[in-house]
């Protein structure tokens, strides 16, 4: 596999970009790829294709906060995506990646061992039910999520894991400002107000993104977040 797309696109976000970083890189690409053939973890095949769409789009973030000896949910991870880019890019935050679906926490288990990555795990954990439980609500500098899910429902199942100081961060196509503005009332509901709305273009592409970063500034009242049909059928 052809490193010097990683590399340039690190460099370009001012991420790290050692040697180690990117046989890091290229082992999860490895696991990912045999993993998928069983388990269908992304769409996206192809190193060029998962550096470009998955690595660096998640990488991006460091463009706009500091993660160092910080703590960081990722909320529905999935295949490990926006936490673990991020954790080989940023190696002394913390990193709790929460999913619903217990292969793929297994799945990003095994991946965090063979990254032979500190500070970094997953536990099958439904958001909303997460959220209530005292060790996790309000406890993290950062929640992430980079679900298709509307961000009026993100935020009701993200920002009550946030300590106030803390930041969500929902990553967003460029095409997302009617979705965005239909979240504020969710957003100061839970006890957020949005703090910027980052664009930026993926190295390597002319795919347009957005940051929506949205601070918490006093803690979720309780009552939230609801049951997740609750959630889906009457959003904030």
């Amino acid at each position: 596999m052809d490193y010097e797309i990683l590399k340039k696109g690190l460099e370009e976000l001012g991420a790290p970009s050692s040697d180690d970083i990117c046989e890091k890189f290229g082992i999860y690409f490895d696991t990912l790829e045999e993993t998928n053939k069983v388990m269908n973890l992304t769409a996206i095949s192809g190193w060029e294709q998962v550096v470009n769409l998955h690595f660096l789009d998640c990488a991006a973030l460091v463009k706009f906060m500091d993660f160092s000896g910080k703590s960081a949910i990722d909320i529905g991870s999935g295949a490990g995506f926006p936490g673990l880019p991020l954790k080989i890019v940023c190696p002394d935050m913390e990193l709790l990646m929460a999913d619903s679906l217990a292969k793929r926490v297994n799945f990003l288990n095994d991946t965090v061992e063979k990254l032979n990555l500190s500070g970094a795990s997953a536990i099958h954990l439904r958001a909303e039910e997460g959220a209530l439980k005292k060790e996790y609500r309000d406890s993290f500098d950062f929640a992430l999520s980079r679900a298709v899910a509307k961000l009026s429902v993100l935020s009701e199942l993200c920002l009550p894991y946030v300590k106030p100081g803390g930041y969500f961060i929902a990553m967003k196509s460029a095409d997302s400002e009617d979705e965005i503005n239909s979240g504020k009332n969710a957003i100061k509901t839970l006890g957020g107000k949005i703090k910027a709305v980052e664009e930026y273009i993926i190295p390597g592409t002319d795919i347009l993104r957005r940051a929506v970063i949205i601070e918490k500034i006093s803690p979720t009242p309780k009552g939230y977040p609801r049951r997740f049909a609750k959630i889906s059928k009457d959003p904030l």
